[in-house]
């Protein structure tokens, strides 16, 4: 009877990590749709391909963020089992979208500078941006976190495709903040080509996990 209590102590504990580890996913997937809404509209509005294209990787990592749960939800089931179709379909998915938005974004900065199109202000770019930085900080430390509580390199390596939604921020607040003070030239559809190195590069990162079936950008236990 002794040493059922700290048993059974490990595993109310294991439990509740993983419940928490899909709340975050959770929260990853409401704040990303409602990112991308948020974006997609201004960025159309201010005419900000940079904004627009941030918007659109934000719809993308919903559907990731939609594996990530059901993976999540499954491990805390069945900690052996297997990953399902659904998920490395979604991680698919993923794959392609990734590379449509980068085809998308890599074309449009090339037609904007042809066509000398310049966004009417790039403010919202700066407000987003911040909030998005933070937001992924926070999401970085308690999956990082937990992950390390959980001896889990996968959940570790979903906290590093949120720091890649980082450098991706970045990538939009240096180039919005560029030109909504100094007005720099075209630097709005440089911002843009940015955002295709990260989602070609994410991209790719899927579909090689997918088909190693140990993906980076999922939850799923070692």
């Amino acid at each position: 009877m002794e040493t059922s209590l700290p048993q059974t102590s490990t595993i109310a504990e294991t439990k509740k990590l993983y419940n928490f580890v899909f709340y975050l996913s959770l929260f990853t997937i409401i704040y990303n749709i409602a990112e991308g809404v948020i974006s997609t509209m201004v960025g159309y509005s201010d005419e900000s391909l940079t904004l627009f294209g941030f918007g659109v990787d934000s719809f993308i990592e919903t559907i990731s963020g939609i594996g990530i749960a059901a993976m999540v939800m499954r491990i805390a089931n069945n900690p052996t089992s297997k990953k399902s179709e659904f998920e490395i379909t979604a991680l698919k998915i993923t794959g392609w979208s990734f590379y449509l938005l980068s085809g998308g974004l890599l074309l449009s900065a090339v037609l904007s500078v042809i066509q000398n199109q310049q966004p009417e202000s790039t403010f919202w770019g700066v407000i987003i941006s911040l909030v998005s930085i933070v937001a992924m900080l926070v999401l970085v430390y308690y999956k990082k976190k937990v992950g390390k509580q959980l001896d889990s390199k996968a959940i570790i390596a979903d906290a590093n495709c949120n720091v890649v939604c980082i450098y991706m921020s970045i990538t939009l607040l240096t180039s919005s903040f560029l030109f909504e003070t100094f007005h720099v030239p075209f630097v709005d559809a440089a911002g843009a080509i940015g955002l295709v190195y990260f989602s070609l590069k994410e991209g790719k990162e899927c579909f090689e996990k997918a088909e190693s079936l140990n993906d980076s950008c999922s939850c799923e236990h070692d």
